[in-house]
């Protein structure tokens, strides 16, 4: 057998390092909640056995009750290990911070290290949030009719599991607590999740110039968390410029901006979020960027260098992020930052406020004038400067009313509504009907 130090692993010669044992046991608690500990054994794994009798064991089960807070119950037996007599502790616990003689540790290695007071506030909060994961409570209002049998149907098929009845299939998923749902199985599979959480929500919208002074396009969209991640995908497309290639006789579409790289940011905009807070994930796209911003800051004490760096990742939504790697939207490694780099190197990531932003740059900027028709500022039609004037008048107005009092066809005004819109210098805010004109200055 050949046993070596680690961060859930200690070795020591014999009882008489049984201080120093106990300092290990609550460090690698509060690092691993577990661990194993030996005696007879040397720093370097050979073993030299130890005098093992009941009151040996008693002694050291006693100490660990007097000097361990809060208490534990650890498994205490004598083993043989080549021909020797040893003694193994094996303990486990989640109650941390866990304190050994009164001073909290923490394993780094294998060594035990006094936690600072500031690292001992973060390891509770740690704690206190964990225990506080939003998408593993009990949605107390829904019952098993709010589930989408027909989501819940799809799901199960893209993971390559059967569907037997919505309760039952949702057991197996782990997605039911006492009999009442949880949150991730609602705004994953629920009828209509917004009548639970106003903000399984997204918000879209954008903007004529580099900042928020004119918008373009303003929608909102709510509903399952598949379903926004499907319509943020569709939405950056539509508003983005697409080029293409030609790969071999085909011709490919090539977005402006990454698909791969903005499909990650969008995914891991609502997997990592916030539900807590009521905001919605938004997405922002400007002449030369697009923002996609998402409640709540990194996870886990983690920064913004780290996440470039090291490429790690903390889950806030450990069972939503679970659910998704079942269907392949997700990597279960955290892969997704060194994707969104390889694809868009020039991508930055910044905490404002309580938002987590990613912004991704857009590679032809100038296109939006050609895109967009003739520039604002451009001689217009007559008709198109009396329909304008009708609008200021009268935001309300419609195009009948419009095509009597300019003496023109119903036709003709809605081509030129649409070339005005195509300038950026109109836009229609509100549905068809209730809904009124917007003229820029």
């Amino acid at each position: 057998m050949n046993l070596v130090e680690s961060e859930t692993v200690e070795l020591k010669k014999s009882t008489s390092q049984l201080k120093k044992a106990i300092i290990s046991i609550a460090s690698m608690l509060n690092k691993h909640q577990g661990g194993e500990v030996y005696f007879g054994i040397r720093e370097d794994g050979k073993i030299l056995g130890q005098l093992v009798s009941e009151k040996t064991i008693r002694d050291i089960s006693q100490a660990i009750s007097q000097h361990i807070e809060p208490k534990i119950y650890p498994t205490i037996e004598k083993v043989i290990l080549e021909s020797r007599d040893c003694i193994i502790i094996k303990f486990s616990g989640t109650d941390m911070p866990y304190y050994a003689y009164g001073r909290a540790y923490m394993r780094v290695g294998d060594e035990d290290r006094t936690l600072s007071p500031k690292e001992l506030e973060n390891l509770i909060l740690r704690k206190n949030k964990d225990g506080l994961r939003w998408d593993t409570q009990p949605c107390k209002k829904a019952s098993f009719d709010d589930i989408s049998q027909t989501k819940l149907k799809r799901f199960l098929k893209a993971s390559g599991l059967k569907y037997d009845t919505i309760e039952n299939s949702l057991e197996k998923l782990q997605l039911v607590s006492d009999g009442k749902q949880l949150n991730a199985t609602v705004i994953l599979f629920g009828k209509k999740p917004q009548s639970f959480f106003p903000n399984a929500r997204l918000r879209c919208a954008v903007f004529g110039t580099t900042n928020t002074s004119f918008t373009i396009d303003m929608q909102d969209f709510e509903g399952d968390l598949f379903y926004l991640i499907e319509k943020a995908e569709e939405y950056i497309l539509k508003n983005i410029h697409i080029g293409m290639k030609l790969d071999g006789l085909r011709r490919v579409d090539v977005p402006e901006i990454s698909r791969d790289a903005f499909r990650e940011v969008i995914i891991n905009a609502f997997c990592h979020r916030d539900y807590h807070e009521y905001d919605s994930v938004n997405i922002a796209i400007f002449k030369d960027r697009v923002e996609i911003r998402s409640p709540g800051l990194l996870y886990g004490d983690l920064t913004i260098e780290q996440i470039r760096r090291e490429m790690v990742s903390e889950r806030r939504n450990e069972l939503i992020a679970e659910l998704f790697h079942r269907v392949h939207i997700i990597e279960k490694w955290g892969r997704g930052i060194s994707l969104i780099l390889s694809k868009e190197p020039d991508a930055e990531f910044k905490e404002v406020g309580t938002h987590f932003i990613t912004i991704l740059k857009r590679k032809y900027p100038d296109m939006r004038e050609d895109k967009l028709g003739e520039k604002l500022g451009e001689k217009l039609g007559e008709n198109q400067k009396n329909i304008l004037e009708l609008m200021n008048n009268n935001p309300y107005i419609t195009i009948p009313q419009i095509a009597q009092a300019i003496g023109i066809s119903t036709t003709s005004v809605e081509n030129n509504i649409a070339k005005l819109k195509m300038k950026g210098i109109l836009k229609r805010v509100g549905p068809a009907k209730g809904g009124h004109w917007v003229v820029a200055d």
